[in-house]
């Protein structure tokens, strides 16, 4: 008979699997560890109360007096595959929001000379309606995954929101959960087409579940057992196949058919921008030391701070873009023939330019610095011998090394007074001005070439008298 302590409180230590109705062990599990006598318990205290292998053994001793090591216990759950597990949430979302990329295998290409070359098969999933775009391409690079998700945007007549992918090389630089660094090339895609690219989390395929299913069918209904002389021939035929069975068919999620939904979230879609995302070409490059950067054996200027720098270049068939390490453009180029220099005078440091390449305005600038009858000297100039000029201005400038600018500007007034402008009597002017007053000069009362005026008067009187005489015809 159990005493009434027993009665009252019932047995301390739980009756064994075969007289619980709770969970059971599983079939031929066979486990020689003591936890087996407390197997329900240790299920009811992972799996409904959620509680750690460190909390079910410090219930096991405080509650049940079962006196048993952390580390058997630990064992114990890690065999029965317990643990604390949220169920997978199902994301859907709204027509026009998402597409999920991923790549796979494709079908073999067999040639003529029966080597054969299997490529790599990306498919691009809308998740509404999971209507897919497939193509089969040689090599997971940055080209190829442009290509092929901007092919998919034209299959589609649109642009989704949002583009999941995977954290493949040719579009992710850095795997970071948090903040993952993208391609340059990839980033400005996106910006061409008004959406966004998000990299899932690494390791975790199940972020992008739609594609991954994506994937699985085409490989299995459309390409096993398969083979193609060309990979234009398998992309072809992924064409027909896709409108024929994978657009028809009831999607076993949605419970519709694909084409039907396809044809409701076609309308969600972002526009298509009126031009292809420009094809081109990208790489570091490091400016040589006179200021240039080689692209396809042609060079192109760079402005002068970033001589020896590393640069990132862009080009494609018609311009040159040169950015720095912020990515902030500092040089633009129309592309040239291998062996020509591009360049823009704004790169060339003045100390370093031809007087051509300087112009005349910058020496004329130069010259209004010193003073305004300077530039006007230097003006009349370049009026009078032309392109002759640049030295004789340049000395005009260098002047101002030797002589105050005051004395430099009063000489060049001078010299435009005189009509002098050589280089040469300019700086005599300057060294030696010459004096500009009016001479003085006196006349003589008496001279042998000065006649007496009683003779001026006699000749003035005898005029006179001439033309008072009668005038008689002739």
């Amino acid at each position: 008979m159990p005493t009434g302590s027993e009665e009252q409180n019932g047995p301390k230590v739980p009756a064994g699997p075969e007289e619980q109705n709770g969970p059971k062990a599983p079939a031929g599990f066979q486990s020689r560890s003591r936890c087996g006598e407390f197997h329900d318990v240790i299920i009811d205290l992972v799996e409904k109360k959620g509680l750690s292998a460190v909390r079910v053994h410090r219930d096991l001793r405080e509650e049940y007096g079962f006196e048993v090591s952390y580390d058997s216990v630990k064992r114990y759950i890690r065999k029965l595959k317990l643990k604390n597990q949220l169920p997978f949430r199902r994301i859907e979302t709204v027509p026009g929001e998402e597409a999920q990329v991923d790549f796979g295998q494709g079908a073999w290409i067999c040639y003529e000379d029966k080597k054969r070359k299997r490529p790599n098969l990306l498919v691009v999933t809308l998740s509404y309606s999971r209507a897919c775009y497939e193509e089969v391409v040689f090599g997971q690079t940055t080209e190829n995954f442009i290509r092929a998700i901007e092919n998919a945007f034209r299959h589609f007549g649109g642009v989704p929101k949002k583009i999941i992918i995977d954290n493949l090389k040719a579009a992710v630089k850095r795997h970071d959960w948090f903040d993952p660094e993208l391609n340059r090339k990839v980033i400005e895609f996106a910006r061409h087409y008004n959406t966004v690219i998000v990299p899932t989390k690494p390791y975790t395929p199940e972020h992008k579940g739609k594609v991954e299913s994506s994937v699985k069918y085409i490989q299995n209904n459309a390409l096993k057992g398969r083979s193609f002389a060309s990979i234009s021939a398998q992309n072809i035929y992924l064409r027909k196949w896709q409108t024929s069975v994978a657009n028809t068919r009831i999607h076993g999620t949605t419970k519709r058919q694909v084409g039907k939904m396809f044809e409701e979230e076609k309308k969600h879609l972002q526009p298509l921008p009126m031009s292809l995302f420009p094809c081109f070409e990208e790489a570091s490059r490091v400016v040589h030391r006179d200021g240039y950067v080689e692209v396809q054996r042609a060079y192109y200027s760079v402005p002068v701070e970033y001589c020896r720098r590393n640069v990132w270049v862009r080009w494609d068939g018609r311009l040159v873009r040169i950015f720095n390490h912020r990515w902030e453009q500092i040089a633009l180029h129309q592309k040239v023939e291998s062996g020509q220099f591009s360049t823009n005078k704004n790169h060339i440091d003045s100390k370093k330019a031809t007087p051509e390449e300087n112009g005349m305005e910058y020496y004329l600038r130069k010259a209004a610095g010193i003073g305004e009858n300077v530039r006007i000297w230097a003006e009349e100039l370049f009026k009078k011998r032309g392109n002759t000029a640049f030295r004789a201005v340049m000395g005009l400038i260098n002047l101002k090394k030797k002589h105050p600018i005051i004395e430099i500007d009063k000489g060049c007034e001078l010299a435009i007074e005189l009509d002098v402008f050589s280089l040469q009597n300019l700086r005599k002017i300057i060294e030696n001005p010459p004096t500009m007053t009016q001479p003085e000069f006196t006349f003589k009362d008496d001279d042998e070439i000065i006649r007496d005026m009683s003779v001026y008067e006699r000749v003035a009187t005898w005029e006179n008298q001439l033309e008072a005489l009668p005038q008689h015809p002739s």
